[in-house]
């Protein structure tokens, strides 16, 4: 499966942005999916994740209550909707389609990745 990240861009802190992921080439239902970060100098870290239904989602506590993953399985496109964005929410955003089943925290469970796009909040 090919993805694609979008959505990224400036925005003042305490702003809102919605980052898209467009699937081809496979179906996206079959594929737990996840959002990670990686902010400049840093590793790459695990923001959100959602059940290839839906039906679950998954944050670590720096986005909880900020962030909100979604899917629409019949456009083929997972989605992140970010809210009260902080300076420290400054990274490259990329959505990732995991290899085996279910929601990981970390990214070598994942075989598919877009190519990244970038958020910058500014203070």
């Amino acid at each position: 499966v090919q993805l694609q990240a979008s959505g990224g861009g400036l925005v003042q802190s305490g702003g809102s942005l919605r980052l898209s992921c467009a699937a081809s080439g496979r179906t996206l239902s079959r594929f737990d999916m996840a959002w990670f970060r990686q902010p400049p100098g840093k590793e790459r870290e695990f923001v959100a994740g959602i059940s290839r239904s839906g039906g679950t989602t998954y944050y670590p506590d720096s986005v909880k209550g900020r962030f909100t993953i979604s899917r629409d399985n019949p456009k083929n496109t997972v989605y992140l909707q970010m809210y009260s964005l902080k300076p420290e929410d400054t990274a490259v955003y990329y959505c990732a389609a995991a290899s085996s089943y279910g929601v990981h925290a970390t990214p070598g469970q994942y075989a598919y990745w877009g190519q990244g796009t970038h958020v910058t909040v500014s203070s």
